[in-house]
């Protein structure tokens, strides 16, 4: 009789201790360290110029944009190199972040051989491409810095 009862006053004990731990206030956010002051969403311009690693698209959807070396005017030649997956393609976007902060995105031809020009500065921009297939998957395919070149 002895061990019943202890075994119950265990039981009871940690009953109590589950019970007591599922009552406190959740500390999600208590828990964040980030600033008030700015919003999160809030980027400088100059954080645009850094490169991110490109999607991994699987081998059969794979294709090839070219990002042409800036020309003396700061044109930016982005050409459309087809691949295994050209007929896949929906449609292909070229975005230019300029060291100026400004940001353009134009749309690029799906056929090979498709050029778009992209107007750079005298400085260095960054020029990223997002290719959209018929299966709905859209990947980054590019992600470069075009360096102005000087003679």
């Amino acid at each position: 009789m002895h061990y019943i009862t202890a075994f119950l006053a265990t039981l009871l004990l940690c009953a109590a201790l589950v019970l007591a731990g599922c009552t406190g206030t959740p500390a999600g956010p208590a828990a964040t360290t980030a600033p008030t002051t700015a919003p999160a969403t809030a980027t400088p311009a100059t954080n645009n110029l850094v490169v991110s690693p490109t999607d991994v698209v699987p081998e059969n959807n794979l294709v090839s944009v070219i990002v042409q070396e800036k020309e003396y005017n700061a044109n930016i030649p982005v050409v459309f190199d087809g691949g295994k997956g050209q007929y896949l393609v929906k449609s292909a976007q070229v975005t230019l972040y300029r060291s100026d902060g400004q940001v353009i995105t134009v749309p690029l031809g799906i056929r090979k051989g498709d050029v778009v020009n992209l107007e750079g500065t005298r400085q260095t921009d960054r020029v990223v491409v997002h290719v959209s297939q018929v299966n709905g998957m859209t990947y980054k395919v590019t992600d470069v810095l075009s360096e102005y070149r000087t003679r």
